[in-house]
């Protein structure tokens, strides 16, 4: 073989062995800037579940008397922003504190009318004498939920399982009662006999946005003064419907 076709096959070689070279090397250039890319990523290990929340509940009367009756639909809405404390190191586990307000409509036969000495008389409506197109009592509240709270988060991970349980405080800012029907319409206002502050257990579970919500009142609606028939109406609040968390 001549020195000539010796020469052309080694630089075919090196060629080849350069042009191997340059791929693997741009191939592992690749990977380790990606990896490079990945590992700079920023990842929050201090991460809060700090968020704002929407709930649509169905309003129940809790203890009511035999002859008190719900009808048509009672809902509440309810609105505020709570604090997240975390309180273990993987932080799936918290205190919350929060502030919102609540509205909670409670459509019922117990009517509320004004007497003459400048209180309130509570009385069951006879639907046989008197046609009701509505008869509601509604509360306007400012709240404040404390919540333990569990959740399968992670700083990555923004949907999780969560069972969260606690207390909410309400105060009574405002309270309105409305009749509609066959008689005069009676609308009345800032009626005294509610209780100001108003108290109750809560749960909150389900996954992601979407959440079950239970509130049982501990105290009465109203204050010990209210009667109906000689009893005092000791009616609790019970809230049930949906809880939305938005971050």
């Amino acid at each position: 073989m001549g020195k000539i076709q010796k020469r052309s096959i080694i630089n075919y070689i090196c060629s080849m062995k350069t042009s191997i070279f340059i791929v693997v090397f741009s191939c592992v250039t690749s990977i380790l800037f990606a990896q490079q890319s990945i590992d700079t990523t920023f990842v929050d290990h201090k991460y809060k579940e700090d968020q704002f929340y929407f709930s649509i509940t169905y309003e129940l009367l809790g203890k009511k008397a035999k002859e008190i009756k719900q009808s048509g639909f009672s809902s509440g809405i309810h609105f505020g922003v709570i604090k997240d404390m975390p309180i273990n190191e993987r932080r799936n586990k918290a205190f919350g504190i929060g502030l919102g307000l609540s509205v909670n409509s409670f459509n019922q036969n117990m009517l509320i009318s004004p007497d003459p000495d400048g209180g309130y008389t509570y009385q069951i409506i006879d639907e046989s004498e008197i046609t009701v197109k509505r008869n509601k009592f509604t509360t306007y509240l400012i709240e404040m939920p404390l919540q333990y709270r569990w959740r399968t988060s992670t700083a990555k991970d923004y949907k999780f399982w969560r069972i969260y349980s606690g207390v909410k405080i309400g105060y009574l800012l405002y309270n309105s009662s409305k009749f509609v029907g066959s008689i005069d319409d009676v609308k009345l206002s800032g009626i005294d006999d509610f209780n100001k502050l108003q108290y109750g257990l809560t749960l909150n579970a389900g996954y992601s946005t979407w959440n079950f919500h239970v509130y049982y009142g501990l105290n009465s609606i109203f204050n010990d003064s209210v009667k109906l028939n000689g009893k005092s109406v000791d009616m609790n609040s019970i809230k049930i419907g949906l809880m939305f968390y938005i971050l």
